[in-house]
């Protein structure tokens, strides 16, 4: 999108956007919350089975504790909620395209996996990736939801002030 079709809301959107960037990518490599970081380098840990450690999570609860279960199953998904929101606020191929949306959160996601497999940051989970996908996807989601509403209250405040304009005359 050129910059001079840029509303306001979309230089917020994009500015929140780099700001949401900045902050997801200090948590997933420099902040020391859950072993994360960059100086915890003594072994690998990966999975590419998908749906293993979903399953782990979800039927093994007790042994593994239900915080650490719900941070990282709504963890994964609530983290990249953002990027399904915030991309189509101001950019029009996220706008008019979902699978744009989706394939960027996959995208990401699938870096920020890589990277932590290369450098021993965190742990390198498929599982991840299909979170943090559908976290993308509802993002897209609430989007849609908030457009419609927005367009819906545009309509009745148009049609409410033909009303009035007609009155008048």
């Amino acid at each position: 999108m050129r910059a001079k079709e840029m509303t306001r809301n979309r230089w917020a959107a994009a500015t929140v956007f780099a700001l949401y960037i900045l902050l997801l990518f200090y948590l997933l490599f420099f902040s020391e919350l859950n072993g994360r970081g960059l100086m915890n380098r003594s072994h690998i840990s990966y999975n590419l089975q998908p749906f293993r450690e979903i399953k782990r999570y979800i039927f093994h609860w007790k042994q593994i504790g239900l915080l650490s279960s719900l941070l990282n199953l709504f963890g994964n998904i609530i983290g990249f909620t953002p990027l399904g929101f915030l991309l189509p606020s101001f950019s029009g191929r996220c706008r008019r395209y979902w699978y744009n949306t989706l394939m960027a959160g996959y995208l990401l996601s699938f870096a920020v996996e890589l990277f932590q497999l290369i450098f021993r940051a965190g742990s390198c989970d498929i599982d991840d990736i299909i979170l943090n996908t559908l976290g993308t996807a509802f993002g897209y989601l609430l989007f849609i939801l908030v457009q419609r509403r927005r367009e819906k209250r545009r309509k009745k405040e148009t049609a409410q002030a033909e009303i009035q304009k007609e009155h008048f005359l």
